[in-house]
């Protein structure tokens, strides 16, 4: 494991101290601030979402993922165990694996044939005795000190996690007991992956995440969840924060819809349009879920990773950054093992509100595209997020972007800005 030193220059940016209800517009565009949280954050003391145990059931099953610009390869070794490493050969820094998913008993460099176990140790190098006597490594050379650069890996019910730092809390620590609870809620018996989605966006990765805790915009950019009544504010809900502020989680309860005399039932909104219509309504067929009653429940984990309970669509989604304006995020759609046939049928119907092109997720896919071409002209300027006051805390109301807030109070933290 390799401890990556957080003590660096500030960035050059002027925000005032302990302040989370205005971020400067310089945050989302400048290229100095992204290099400095591929350190802080990505390679830093932070835990990173990185799959899910399911993805790699088998020893020699590997998948490929990112964590930042890092490339990240997560395999499971003949012991049964979890393992996380750069994927990168030691030698030259070449790309090891490239497919997505894969099955590899040994992992061999295409460049010069350097081969490392499971474990990341170097087990053998092409011709390292030279031919006829000539040529090959030195014999002072050490194998020991040439293996693949080694993750920390931690495990919650099927998420998977990891990070370079040896100075990060454990996994439960780092989350808290609210956050782990809810995933413990989802995740409470074995699960199948049911689809995959990836969805590249031109924005900065922060401006999805702030989309993602923000449930104020639920039910005013999103046609389909007003409309359809499956996510209002008007519903009984509300906001949980972690004591770091940058882990929420956002819930509402379907049935419980109060929207008289409120903006709603005015039609002075956009996303209310009484003559939009669906031809086949079984789109909207659910079935209770969870004894509590949630039927819509966001959870953020800061930085990069979101799990979804969307009426009964279930998911985990990853976000990666690709430079100061891009992201790519990832989606795994989920169900149980015990689901019936009809069951899985409705979660795989419902996963039709999500995804690149899904009905209701298409539009926070372009929301960040049209708040990056507007702020990039003034770095000077800086964003609003006073909906339910300036503090970080929880909330009984889900017109509140404090969860927002509390992203930025996590995100100043760890950049000591």
């Amino acid at each position: 494991m390799n401890n990556i030193s957080t003590v660096a220059e500030k960035p050059k940016i002027y925000w005032e101290p302990n302040e989370y209800h205005h971020v400067p517009y310089q945050i989302y565009s400048d290229g100095g601030i992204y290099e400095e949280e591929q350190k802080r954050l990505f390679r830093g003391p932070v835990w990173q979402f990185v799959g899910l145990d399911m993805e790699v059931p088998n020893p020699g099953d590997f998948k490929t993922t990112w964590i930042g610009d890092t490339p990240i390869l997560l395999i499971r070794d003949e012991t049964g165990a979890l393992n996380a490493f750069v994927n990168r050969c030691a030698h030259r820094g070449t790309t090891l694996c490239f497919e997505a998913y894969g099955n590899k008993p040994v992992l061999s460099c295409v460049y010069h044939n350097w081969c490392f176990d499971l474990q990341g140790n170097l087990q053998s190098v092409a011709f390292q005795h030279g031919i006829r006597k000539q040529g090959g490594l030195p014999k002072d050379f050490c194998f020991k000190d040439h293996g693949l650069t080694r993750l920390r890996v931690a495990q919650v019910r099927n998420l998977v996690f990891a990070t370079f730092s040896d100075e990060t809390p454990p996994i439960e620590e780092f989350l808290g007991e609210t956050m782990v609870s809810h995933m413990n809620r989802i995740f409470n018996r074995p699960m199948k992956i049911l689809g995959t989605y990836s969805q590249y966006m031109h924005n900065n990765w922060k401006l999805y995440m702030e989309n993602v805790k923000d449930s104020y915009h639920a039910s005013l950019l999103h046609l389909f969840f007003t409309t359809f009544r499956l996510n209002r504010l008007s519903m009984e809900g509300g906001l949980l924060l972690d004591d770091s502020g940058g882990h929420h989680i956002s819930y509402s309860k379907v049935k419980t819809d109060s929207s008289q005399d409120t903006e709603y039932e005015t039609g002075q909104l956009r996303a209310q349009q009484d003559d939009f219509t669906l031809a086949d309504r079984r789109l909207l067929r659910t079935f209770p879920e969870f004894e509590d009653g949630i039927t819509h429940a966001i959870q953020g984990i800061f930085p990069t990773m979101v799990v979804q309970q969307i009426q009964n669509s279930l998911a985990v989604r990853q976000l990666v950054p690709r430079g100061p304006g891009e992201c790519e995020l990832f989606w795994t759609i989920l169900g149980y093992e015990d689901d019936t046939p009809d069951q899985t049928d409705m979660r795989l119907k419902q996963s039709n509100l999500i995804g690149p092109a899904g009905l209701v997720s298409m539009e926070d896919g372009i929301i960040g595209s049209l708040v990056q071409r507007a702020i990039d002209c003034d770095s000077d300027k800086s964003t609003v997020l006073e909906m339910g006051g300036h503090s970080v805390e929880n909330q009984k109301s889900r017109v509140s972007e404090a969860s927002v807030r509390g992203f930025w109070k996590a995100y100043r933290t760890h950049m000591d800005l």
